[in-house]
């Protein structure tokens, strides 16, 4: 059977420590499989009981309790506002916050704006000062897609408010007791689990280690489940399929831009299409962690997939999605040829660069999100996957649907100079710059009052622009390369830039009078 092989095939390709899987049709369990273990160095066995960071999925049960304690979340918007006491701007609503169309920069990016550490401490305290002093927005409310955390810490740190319990009693109260989940709890510091299970890092070859997590999530990604838990929750989810006010119904229903287009993201939950069929689903992931869920209400499908290691979850769930419909995933056409419009651009709205390479045979590589995507080669000379490149009227576009973004790029011609090194600091962050040029090579480090980051070395993009990596950082990956975009005076002289990366753009830095280096 396609399914028996798929199953059997997932420890293989996508090895680690442990993982877990469900597969279920009408709502009745066709698969319930763990295996490895959850602390290989206890050798503490994985199973379906066992309790398992949900990380990002956690976002859908956050907006869950929130429309059941609040059938029209708007009356909570003043609540936003209260948040955010320093913006200077129309603020968010409580719906923008649903939808990740605040425009509030993801706080986990700023955070290494800030100076922190790659393993350092952020709990309460530091998410409250961070979120606290937002001063502006990078896009308007309504008008564009950008993936924020504190969107949802927001949201749990309202209810909380608002209904005066802790968020882990309203979620007990209003979610799991009435779906079943009976072991699912709100594992809000991400040191240790109740039951002793670890994520890891590493791979193989290089030989896996218990991965360091020190932040604490609440909305955000804080859920922990197991995955008879995460069964529980995908049988409520197929029994109220037809009843558009059942809770799922409301979480899971169309949602839009402020200009009437669909958005692909509301309530916690992603859309997509996958072979020919709407899914709607969400991953999670934090060092050490990987997991995905997705229903195809037309099938009646529902695949988990929960792994305590690094690997592709969300890909493993489309492995085993392609075995329940009898479908295989497509391959790219590897005799098509690299395009000629390869190379380096920016963006003009987010001011961030779009690196197109060459890849293996058949994709071409951006980079412009907070990770890389490989995207298809098309034979009419496009590529595509969730970003659509296409070559128009002398014109590379780019378009990224689920963000209501498309744009012409702008080619980033000439070279970095080596002119940059010097201190800036950023007003509105209180936070500073500092590039080094050392021994004829740039590097680059934040800083603020959440420490002083490593120096990377900076990679050229084009004419007064750098790229500084981030290959690490608090969250599950880092936000991407920040684009580093250097200006200059009357006199040529270089002094300021603007920095910013997919999650948090558009950020000023002023040099500083002594900032030369």
């Amino acid at each position: 059977m396609n399914l028996d092989r798929a199953l059997a095939a997932l420890p293989r390709a996508y090895p680690g420590p442990g993982g877990a899987v469900a597969v279920l049709r009408d709502g009745e369990v066709l698969a319930r499989h763990a295996w490895g273990w959850a602390n290989a160095e206890r050798r503490i066995a994985f199973t379906p009981n066992t309790l398992f960071r949900m990380c990002s999925i956690t976002k859908q049960f956050t907006c869950a309790a929130l429309l059941d304690a609040f059938p029209d979340p708007t009356v909570l918007d003043a609540a936003v506002r209260d948040r955010l006491p320093l913006l200077d701007l129309p603020p968010p609503t409580i719906l923008d916050l649903c939808h990740n169309q605040s425009g509030l920069r993801d706080y986990w990016a700023v955070a290494m704006l800030l100076g922190a550490p790659v393993e350092s401490a952020f709990g309460d305290h530091e998410a409250a000062r961070l979120i606290g002093a937002t001063r502006s927005l990078h896009f308007t409310p309504g008008t564009r897609f950008s993936y924020v955390n504190q969107n949802f810490r927001l949201l749990s740190d309202i209810a909380q408010d608002r209904l005066g319990r802790d968020f882990a009693e309203i979620l007990r109260a209003r979610i799991f007791d009435r779906v079943g989940m009976d072991s699912a709890i709100l594992a809000a510091d991400t040191r240790a689990m109740p039951d002793g299970t670890e994520g890891y890092e590493g791979n193989p070859i290089a030989g896996f280690r218990a991965a360091e997590n020190r932040i604490v999530w609440t909305g955000d990604a804080g859920l922990g489940a197991s995955l008879n838990d995460m069964i529980a929750w995908e049988r409520y989810i197929d029994a109220s399929r037809d009843d558009a006010g059942s809770l799922y119904g409301r979480l899971s229903g169309p949602v839009t831009f402020a200009d009437r287009s669909p958005a692909a993201y509301g309530f916690g939950l992603g859309r997509s299409m996958e072979f020919g069929r709407a899914v709607i689903g969400h991953g999670g992931a934090l060092r050490g962690w990987r997991s995905h869920r997705l229903y195809v209400p037309a099938e009646r499908i529902s695949v988990v997939v929960m792994f305590n290691h690094l690997s592709n979850a969300a890909a493993a769930a489309l492995d085993v999605l392609a075995a329940m419909l009898g479908e295989t995933r497509p391959s790219p056409d590897r005799t098509l040829p690299t395009p000629a419009w390869t190379g380096s651009y920016i963006e003009p709205e987010t001011g961030l660069a779009a690196r197109v390479e060459a890849a293996d045979p058949g994709h071409v590589r951006l980079r412009f999100g907070h990770s890389a995507e490989l995207l298809d080669l098309r034979a009419d000379g496009e590529a595509g996957g969730t970003t659509r490149l296409r070559f128009t009227d002398n014109s590379l576009w780019m378009d990224r649907r689920g963000e209501n973004l498309s744009s012409p790029l702008r080619p980033a011609d000439g070279s970095a100079a080596m002119d940059a090194a010097g201190r800036y600091r950023c007003a509105e962050l209180d936070a500073e710059l500092t590039v080094v040029d050392a021994g004829g090579v740039l590097y680059g480090a934040f800083s603020g009052f959440l420490g002083q980051g490593r120096m990377e070395l900076l990679e050229p993009i084009g004419k007064d622009m750098w790229a500084l990596p981030c290959p690490r950082a608090l969250d599950h990956t880092p936000p991407g390369d920040w684009t580093l975009a250097f200006q200059r005076d009357d006199r040529g002289t270089i002094d300021g830039a603007t920095v910013g990366c997919w999650l948090a753009r558009g950020l000023s830095y002023r040099r500083m009078a002594s900032g030369r280096l």
